[in-house]
């Protein structure tokens, strides 16, 4: 297969399953609710009031706890290991083909170069140790 078809393909499925697999999720009860109005522009001067009276930053606040990351990773690897292993179903390949329609007005991912570096990192650690 020539490179351009594999990234192309490689693309498509990436959005494809962020679509599937992660977009519909808990996540989007996160993403719900009010968003604070900022005048800066980056929420430097928005605080939340807990209930001790405590004024916390925006970008110092959590906004969702342990338990709600939890709950969002299991139902991300749940969707996940479910998409892997139905891939080769037909009724779940026609399903992929109508999401596939909505993905393709998603812009093209490009290579994290953080997460490269990485792998890079453990592989370096690991070369070491032999």
């Amino acid at each position: 297969m020539y490179k351009s078809n594999e990234k192309h393909l490689a693309a498509n499925l990436a959005k494809i399953m962020a679509m599937m697999c992660v977009r519909n999720t808990k996540l989007e009860g996160i993403h719900a609710g009010v968003v604070p109005v900022s005048k800066t522009g980056d929420f430097s001067d928005v605080v939340v009031i807990d209930a001790d009276g405590r004024k916390i930053p925006w970008a110092e606040v959590s906004h969702f706890d342990d338990d709600a990351m939890r709950d969002l990773m299991r139902q991300v690897v749940d969707r996940l290991y479910t998409f892997q292993l139905k891939a080769d179903d037909p009724y779940f390949q026609k399903v992929l083909n109508r999401w596939n329609t909505a993905a393709q007005k998603w812009d093209d991912p490009v290579l994290d170069e953080g997460f490269l570096r990485a792998i890079e990192r453990h592989q370096e650690i690991e070369n070491e140790e032999v």
